[in-house]
């Protein structure tokens, strides 16, 4: 993808956007996020005439949240749940399981309590475990959590379970392209059956890593470490994390939007979840994600970044009706692999900021930077 060229990209060493300054800022975000009327998260913030306003509610970006301030000290955490703590939001989530009818709601939930400790986790594993019980078509992006969630909540009997899922998603992998797909035993008969997002790679990466750590499952750690260095060859010149692939080739389909969330947190915690391994050094990577983010140069000296709101904006995205770009490639690149449709980035620049912030990506971002993690960067890089 063709960016316009950087006017003053600050650098991480520069001014850039430290992970220390991330952190803070989520924890000061996420509080005006909460609902303790409703134990739960909103769904998002959004910029408006009115100034910024909160919309819905979300299980979902709830139990992310609760994932990411597991590694918090419990006065940080008390202070973003309006001085509840982790334990009562995630009753609140599994009294909820019964009425939760996807995967991944489910995934997350057992994931949350067993990052925390909760101590009654039967009704969202036993839940997790009949929705994954056959071998019909699923999301690689559930698949992926359920089998985080399978690998943080360690019991003994779900030991084949958790191989069964790690052997659907190392069997996934497209060998030409070591690309996962969308969907896990999807037909791939649709015009955009061969298309796939960053979020399909990182997710499978993050929890085939973790799994390979926790069970010493050496295929599915290979698996995750040559998925990671592909997505790493495609990383964007001034480090942008790039949307969306094609399964049979391993290229870049349509790049925008680039999402905040994938430069500070979803690539982090697949990244540091293949480095634990020991298998790699992602540094050079990680760093450039973060100097995309501190001023991408798409935005001509922006940044997605606010410091007035005091919040992360979601995305930069092309100046087009609908999603017309993305549509127009992936029927593009469905007649032949190799054919693109000229011009876009003449015709839609990508220059528009998506006002809003959602508090998965606060959540993932605090995981992926937990104060352990944020602390050696820091003595690694400084204010980096």
């Amino acid at each position: 993808m063709n960016a316009p060229a950087p006017r003053d990209i600050a650098s991480p060493g520069a001014g850039g956007t430290s992970v220390e300054r991330l952190r803070a800022l989520a924890l000061r975000a996420l509080p005006r996020m909460y609902r303790p009327q409703e134990g739960l998260f909103v769904f998002r913030l959004r910029r408006g005439y009115q100034g910024v306003v909160a919309e819905g509610l979300s299980r979902r970006y709830s139990a992310i949240v609760l994932i990411g301030l597991a590694a918090e000290e419990p006065e940080t955490a008390s202070a973003v749940l309006a001085g509840q703590t982790p334990h009562t939001v995630c009753a609140r989530l599994m009294h909820d399981v019964p009425r939760m009818d996807n995967l991944g709601d489910v995934a997350l939930t057992l994931w949350a309590a067993g990052e925390i400790n909760y101590p009654d986790r039967c009704p969202a594993r036993d839940r997790l475990v009949a929705m994954v019980s056959g071998d019909g078509a699923q999301a690689t992006v559930e698949l992926a959590w359920a089998l985080a969630a399978l690998s943080v909540d360690m019991q003994p009997r779900q030991e084949q379970l958790r191989e069964r899922l790690a052997r659907r998603l190392v069997s996934s992998l497209e060998p030409r392209s070591v690309m996962f797909p969308h969907v896990v035993g999807g037909n791939g008969s649709g015009l955009r059956s061969h298309v796939l997002c960053f979020a399909d790679l990182v997710y499978p990466i993050h929890a085939l890593a973790l799994h390979s750590r926790l069970s010493g499952d050496r295929e599915a750690g290979e698996v995750a470490l040559r998925c990671a260095l592909q997505v790493c060859r495609l990383q964007g010149e001034y480090g942008q994390w790039w949307w969306h692939y094609d399964r049979r080739t391993g290229k870049v389909i349509e790049g925008y939007p680039v999402y905040s969330v994938h430069q500070d947190a979803m690539a982090p915690m697949a990244l540091w979840a293949v480095q634990d391994a020991g298998n790699a050094d992602f540094t050079r990577e990680l760093e450039k994600g973060l100097t995309w983010l501190a001023r991408p140069p798409e935005l001509d000296g922006g940044s997605l970044l606010d410091e007035e709101a005091d919040l992360l904006w979601r995305k930069v995205a092309r100046r087009e009706p609908g999603r017309l770009s993305r549509y127009v490639q992936a029927a593009a690149t469905r007649l032949h692999p190799d054919l693109r449709v000229p011009g876009l980035d003449r015709l839609f620049p990508a220059r528009v900021v998506d006002y809003e912030d959602r508090p998965y990506h606060l959540g993932w971002l605090l995981y992926a930077w937990s104060p352990a993690r944020a602390a050696h960067w820091k003595a690694r890089h400084g204010n980096a």
